[in-house]
């Protein structure tokens, strides 16, 4: 087993025990409040996931969600209305349909099985929110928030080449602005 796969799946299991949903909502709320009338892309959560929802119900501006397009290809992020159907995609992944508008998200709220203090994420292995962060970040400025349990926290992840560190990450605890 690779570092990160045992790193992975370490925090998968510490995130199975749960952590304070309410609180997190608060704290999420709070973080994207200078963002409230941009264009924010959350995702639909799945299996044990913190769900960034909640945090989005009073949100003026515009929310997306990521649509996988290809296998070792950037997201697109396709405009979501919480009153319009969704459609499962690959992984099972809830996404809006085919006609919904592509947006380009001011902010990023990033799903991972586990961070660092230095803003490194463990994903699932696909590369896909790395490849999506480093096309977003090369035509402009975009936040990326990942969202989880703070037991989901190890010490340290190893970064590679292709890994896109995430800006903040969200806690049940609180905010955790990353060590660079």
């Amino acid at each position: 087993m690779t570092a990160k796969a045992s790193l992975r799946a370490e925090a998968l299991a510490a995130r199975a025990q749960g952590g304070d949903a309410d609180a997190l909502t608060r704290h999420l709320t709070n973080a994207l409040l200078p963002f409230r009338r941009g264009i924010v892309a959350a995702y639909w959560p799945i299996r044990d996931e913190a769900d960034p929802r909640p945090a989005l119900d009073d949100h003026q501006g515009r929310l997306a969600l990521p649509v996988v397009v290809g296998r070792d290809m950037p997201l697109v992020f396709r405009e979501w209305k919480s009153e319009l159907p969704l459609v499962r995609g690959d992984f099972g992944i809830a996404h809006p349909t085919d006609d919904m508008a592509e947006l380009r998200p001011d902010v990023v709220i990033v799903p991972l099985a586990g961070f660092d203090g230095r803003g490194n994420r463990l994903g699932y292995g696909g590369g896909f929110y790395d490849r999506s962060l480093r096309q977003l970040r090369a035509t402009g400025p975009v936040l990326a928030i990942g969202l989880a349990y703070g037991c989901q926290r190890v010490e340290s992840i190893p970064a590679e080449d292709f890994d896109e560190p995430l800006d903040l990450i969200v806690t049940d605890a609180g905010a955790v602005f990353p060590e660079r």
